[in-house]
């Protein structure tokens, strides 16, 4: 007698064919299998939908599309649900220690999955800032069939007939508190800044990391900026669905498509378009997956090489629908042609290069092409120096001209809640370098971003008068004069710890330096009697993750613990 079967070429036969496999059809059966089914690729979706995200709340309409697409094209699909927590909703309290942790969770949490029920392929739905990171971290880890469905931006807010995005509101916030703003304008702003579901509508991590997927080929052409709720989103989101049935047979898998060319790509749009500092965490942790290295350095030299040719919030005046208006990441790479690897393939598998051969730009005052840039360089320069041995970042796009070389006394806290305490009661002078430590991957721990900091400093009219040093990291909506990622951290003994009030520090983008202006022997001395401070919550996950993560300039991935042989 012949085994039951269906003799399927992809990896859901390990669940589906022979005797012994009985009990798994039995129990696919009742999950609403037919028989029949058993022959088609088994394709799951990662859904991060969650009702208190505005960036992901619309989600399980795309699913369905998604769903639609797969069964169009002869797959089943499968659902399942990944954490998705909201930057915005995490600031300035503890739930930001969570939110850098929360991209490991979810690549381990979609590997898990995909490889116990044996998937042949995925489709991933995210939009904000740790989830698509974590997927694609997942995507190239698991090495199967898969594609990125990024959830879009919002439609912009608006008001006083003016475009608006989320950080505008807590900057408000700080006017308020310098009298500058009555409550009742800080009412009507609140209610008018967002509109409808997607990603903050600006230049932040959420929409560089989607720009970036686009780029590395994980998600079709035209999804990153095709907004929330506009209908080619719909379109893109039926049509990933179809063609992850398509890659599935063709065998086609993440690292068929990726290459280190493509990295270099990604980490060179992402500096044109005025990306985040956290492009710094994530690119180098995505890329980490293949065991490729993506140093600071790395940025450094696509950043003085690549022209600024956009300018959206928080950096200038457009947002992420005037983006879309002008044509998008297609447009975005056809203006980049000439300093990208065009060969590069996409998830359709076709090259950039014939990706983008039609398009045109349809507003240059918003996509500059490489003659009429903004800046000669992109967003991120890397500072060193001796408060920095290893690194920093700051998004010199967003600093103003005069705050490019800056020296003045450090103002030392060593938590982002005492440095804000400090500039509610006044203690904050033009012409300071707010230092705040114990903040990083491992002191925090989680790598908090300071934003709830900048946006007081903003608001209170310091902004561009005052600098802001840390060993953690800031929003990709953050402007100003404000280094981050300092390297090695306070809680891993760097120089960052060993700063004393009033201390001169130097800050010089222009020759990428940060220096503290100390003697030598002095800091021996303090070097000397120096113990750092153990983190801030030493249970639960951040006591796993303070173990074992990396420092800020190696992405703050995971390390496998160490292991004693006896």
């Amino acid at each position: 007698m012949n085994e039951p079967g269906t003799s399927k070429p992809w990896r859901s036969r390990e669940v589906t064919e022979g005797y012994l496999r009985g009990g798994q059809r039995a129990l696919l059966k009742s999950a609403g299998l037919k028989k029949s089914d058993f022959s088609k690729p088994f394709i799951g979706i990662a859904n991060s939908y969650n009702a208190m995200h505005a960036g992901h709340v619309h989600l399980n309409g795309l699913a369905e599309l998604v769903a639609k697409g797969i069964e169009e094209a002869g797959g089943y699909p499968f659902e399942f649900g990944v954490i998705a927590l909201c930057d915005g909703i995490a600031q300035g309290h503890d739930g930001m220690y969570y939110v850098l942790p929360s991209r490991e969770c979810i690549a381990d949490s979609i590997e898990i999955m995909a490889q116990a029920q044996r998937l042949d392929g995925l489709v991933m739905l995210g939009s904000c800032d740790k989830i698509i990171p974590g997927m694609l971290m997942a995507l190239y880890r698991l090495n199967i069939p898969a594609l990125l469905v990024t959830g879009g931006p919002m439609m912009p807010g608006k008001y006083n007939g003016e475009s608006k995005a989320i950080y505008e509101i807590r900057e408000a916030a700080g006017r308020v508190l310098a009298g500058t703003m009555s409550p009742e304008e800080f009412e009507q702003m609140e209610q008018s800044v967002t509109n409808g579901p997607g990603s903050c509508a600006m230049m932040g991590t959420a929409n560089t990391m989607a720009i970036v997927a686009e780029v590395l080929g994980a998600a079709l052409p035209g999804c990153a900026t095709a907004h929330a709720v506009a209908e080619n989103k719909a379109y893109i989101a039926r049509q990933s669905g179809r063609r992850i049935v398509e890659m599935v047979r063709e065998d086609l898998k993440p690292l068929d498509i990726i290459t280190p060319r493509s990295f270099e790509n990604a980490v060179r749009v992402a500096m044109a378009i005025g990306g985040s500092t956290n492009a710094l965490l994530h690119i180098p942790a995505i890329a980490a997956e293949q065991g490729l290295s993506i140093t600071p350095d790395d940025f450094e030299r696509a950043s003085r090489e690549t022209p600024l040719i956009i300018k959206a919030k928080p950096s200038g005046p457009h947002t992420l629908w005037d983006v879309e208006q002008a044509g998008g990441v297609p447009v975005i790479v056809k203006e980049l042609a000439p300093l990208l690897h065009m060969q590069e393939r996409t998830a359709l598998g076709t090259t950039l290069a014939e990706s983008v051969a039609a398009v045109e730009n349809r507003n240059p005052k918003v996509i500059r092409p490489i003659a009429d840039a903004y800046a000669p360089q992109g967003s991120l320069a890397i500072l060193r120096g001796s408060l920095a041995p290893d690194g920093c970042v700051v998004k010199q796009s967003a600093v103003v001209p005069a705050m490019r070389r800056h020296t003045g006394p450090a103002r030392v806290f060593d938590s982002q809640e005492d440095a804000i305490s400090a500039m509610r009661e006044g203690r904050i002078r033009a012409g300071d370098v707010v230092v705040i430590r114990y903040e990083g991957p491992r002191g925090g721990p989680g790598m908090r971003e300071m934003l709830a900091a900048t946006a007081v400093l903003m608001g209170m009219g310091l902004g561009d008068q005052v600098a802001l040093v840390t060993d953690g990291r800031f929003s990709g909506s953050t402007r100003g004069p404000c280094v981050g990622h300092v390297s090695p951290e306070a809680a891993a003994g760097g120089p960052i710890g060993l700063v004393e009030d009033g201390d001169l520090i130097r800050i010089d983008i222009d020759e990428r330096r940060m220096d503290l202006l100390v003697d030598e022997s002095v800091l021996a001395e303090r070097r000397a009697r120096f113990v750092p401070k153990p983190p801030k919550i030493q249970s639960g996950v951040l006591a796993r993750y303070a173990a074992l993560v990396s420092s800020a300039d190696k992405g703050a991935i995971l390390r496998p613990p160490a292991v004693t042989r006896g």
